[in-house]
């Protein structure tokens, strides 16, 4: 007969799928090393629906790997994706639940050997950086009104035009100087490094342009040279990059005093808007009106307070102030002398009347008469008279004879 065991080993636990499958993706998920991956191979069955998703797989010999990018993803991308192409892209690997499959959610894709250049770009700017060739402190200002404005750049690409539509239309007044290089391949190196001595030693630029259009890192590699990078920083003039697009960076951009994100960009950062120009004419010129007028009533005040300082000593403001106190003291004078005269007339009136009141005339108009013999003796007594005797009687109006009668 045979004996049970005392004790039955656990039977294992029954997933559902969601389980399972939610189990494997926070399994994944949690593993670090594969939510920053660079996986390489070949693009195929590449979609683009109207949602603005890109989804493809990634093959090569012996295995696949779906991937998916994620629109706002997708719009920063720069590399256009085709089928057929090797590549190399960087992303997170996770589940995607509802179909049950593992997946690369994608934020970078690049060009297989990219990887490569990019790890030496890397190095260099490290370097370069190490070095102070991207230091703020060395950077020189863009002059606000550059009078000669030089390009390096293809004389036949795309980029030269958008520059020069440009500049002829914000400012028309600065001469532009063309240093024509090629801008992609083995000449195109050397040719930056001469273009950027010349125009500062033969044309003497107020501020250099270096410019091309976009493309892969493998076109854009000439500004990624070293020799590229220290042409920049021993230019005399400032020199703003407008190389590639808005999301390209070069080592030249690095260097460089101003970078801008399109070669149309970067003419626009060299000049002033001939508008702008105009509207700055203007107020200098009423700055101008307005200092002006100050200081003509500044010059005025000061004439009109030396004149009269002039006028106060003046010998005919001495004289036309002597004369009216000469006519002063002449009025005084007058007014003196009139005042003498009219006290010495009253004086003499009043002589006039006590001599009046004293003049015997006086009295014969009251009826009393002068009684004078006619040899003129006054007679003031009878006994002065003899009967007979003729004499002058004097009265107010007049003098006539009488003769004297015995007593």
């Amino acid at each position: 007969m045979s004996q049970l065991p005392l004790f039955a080993p656990p039977s294992p636990p029954t997933w559902s799928v969601t389980e399972l499958t939610r189990y494997l993706r926070e399994l994944l998920e949690s593993d670090a090393n594969l939510q920053d991956v660079w996986v390489s191979g070949e693009v195929s069955n590449l979609s683009r629906p109207t949602s603005g998703h890109l989804y493809f797989t990634l093959k090569d010999a012996k295995a696949a790997l779906k991937c998916v990018m994620w629109r706002n993803v997708a719009l920063r991308q720069t590399f256009v994706l085709r089928d057929g192409e090797a590549v190399e892209v960087h992303g997170a690997i996770s589940v995607y639940e509802a179909g049950g499959s593992y997946q690369l959610y994608a934020d970078l894709i690049r060009p297989l050997g990219e990887g490569v250049l990019y790890q030496e770009f890397l190095r260099l700017k490290a370097r370069l950086e190490a070095e102070g060739l991207f230091e703020a402190s060395r950077k020189r200002a863009i002059p606000r009104w550059p009078q000669r404005i030089g390009i390096v750049t293809s004389p036949t690409g795309a980029a030269l035009r958008d520059i020069l539509n440009t500049l002829r239309r914000r400012y028309p007044l600065a001469q532009v100087i063309l240093a024509p290089t090629a801008v992609q391949g083995d000449e195109a190196i050397p040719g930056i490094v001469e273009g950027l001595k010349n125009l500062n030693a033969l044309a003497g630029a107020d501020v250099i342009l270096l410019a091309r259009g976009g493309g892969s890192i493998e076109d854009l590699w000439a500004f990624n040279d070293e020799r590229v990078a220290r042409a920049i920083a021993a230019s005399a003039a400032p020199v703003i990059s407008g190389v590639g697009h808005e999301t390209d960076f070069t080592i030249a951009d690095f260097v460089a005093d101003l970078r801008a994100p399109t070669p149309t960009a970067a003419a626009e950062l060299a000049t002033p808007h001939q508008d702008d120009l105009r509207a700055l004419c203007a107020d200098l010129l009423q700055r101008l009106e307005r200092s002006g007028q100050t200081l003509l009533a500044a010059c005025r005040w000061q004439l009109t307070n030396l004149h009269n300082r002039l006028h106060l000593r003046s010998p005919q403001a001495r004289l036309r102030n002597d004369l009216q106190r000469l006519d002063d003291l002449s009025r005084r004078s007058s007014l003196a002398l009139r005042h003498k005269y009219q006290l010495k007339r009253t004086q003499l009136t009043a002589l006039e009347q006590r001599l009046a009141a004293l003049n015997p005339l006086a009295i014969l108009g009251r009826g009393f008469a002068v009684v004078s013999h006619l040899d003129g003796r006054l007679v003031r007594s009878v006994e002065h008279t003899h009967p007979g005797d003729r004499l002058n009687v004097r009265v107010s109006d007049g003098t006539f004879g009488v003769e004297v009668n015995p007593r």
